[in-house]
């Protein structure tokens, strides 16, 4: 039962941010010309160029299948069941979003083009963080940071600077500066979906280095082996000024865990000191793997 709760929580929150990715492109970046990177963006080269005649969500659909064929190979087949659900939903919910969502959101296409890219970078952010992607140039850029660590959003930004420069020539309805001026919006879109990706992937994934110095430390790194599931690392110390010999902890959690690791300190020693430092990297069981 724990494991399908886990595997419904994944594939809920590959969801929610499949729905975020497309509200922001057909309610923000599509209906006001804007066109950003990965297939998404392809796509909407495609529907300007034909006058909107073929939808977003089909494009989408049909250009993410060839490119599901590398992900099956280089990413395993449990990649490739999500990415497939992946393309799946978010085909439906750009086919299904753009036929609710006529006008845009909001007119200034400043706005648009940094809210659009906000939710886009939310959204495949948080599909990123479950194993998931939402396909395209998500795709390769997932393959590459398999090998190398080499950041996901930085990857996709070099990657789509040619999608968005393409639609300077399907916006036939445009004047020549204002198609500039949509190309320039969508580089800030893409730098700000670029930027949001690294933010909640970061944020998911951060790690805390803890010491803790304290008079009980047997009875708090055994609750934090058994309790928080961690690792504790027993250190032999002695203060400088005091001349006394004492026991530090070394913990290193995911910083959603540090709440758990604050109270069992605090209910076994209230008087302990304790040192956080964010971890830039932590590889190992556990944590991430070394690429």
């Amino acid at each position: 039962m724990k494991k399908i709760a886990g595997i419904l929580k994944e594939y809920s929150l590959i969801t929610l941010g499949l729905f975020i990715f497309a509200l922001g492109w057909t309610a923000f970046l599509i209906p006001s010309e804007i066109t950003s990177g990965g297939v998404s963006g392809i796509g909407t080269l495609i529907y300007f160029a034909t006058e909107g005649n073929i939808p977003v969500g089909i494009s989408y659909f049909v250009i993410n299948i060839g490119l599901l064929v590398i992900a099956l190979k280089f990413l395993g087949k449990s990649f490739g069941v999500k990415t497939v659900f992946a393309i799946l939903v978010a085909s439906g919910f750009l086919a299904f979003l753009q036929k609710v969502i006529n006008q845009p959101v909001v007119e200034e296409k400043f706005m648009a083009a940094i809210i659009g890219g906000m939710m886009s970078g939310v959204g495949i952010g948080l599909t990123f963080s479950q194993g998931g992607s939402t396909g395209g140039t998500d795709i390769i850029a997932l393959i590459i940071n398999k090998k190398r660590n080499i950041s996901p959003g930085r990857l996709i930004l070099y990657i789509d600077v040619i999608i968005i420069s393409s639609s300077y020539f399907v916006l036939f309805d445009l004047e020549p500066i204002q198609r500039i001026q949509a190309i320039v919006y969508g580089y800030v879109a893409m730098a700000v979906t670029a930027y949001t990706i690294d933010l909640v992937i970061s944020g998911t994934k951060q790690s805390l280095q803890m010491f803790i110095f304290t008079d009980k430390p047997t009875e708090i790194a055994d609750q934090i082996v058994n309790e928080a599931r961690r690792g504790v690392t027993m250190i032999d110390g002695k203060g400088w000024h005091s001349g006394k010999d004492r026991k530090i902890l070394m913990v290193l959690i995911r910083k959603s865990e540090s709440a758990q690791v604050y109270k069992i300190v605090k209910q076994a020693d209230p008087d302990a000191f304790m040192s956080v430092n964010s971890a830039m990297g932590v590889y190992g069981k556990g944590f991430d793997k070394m690429k």
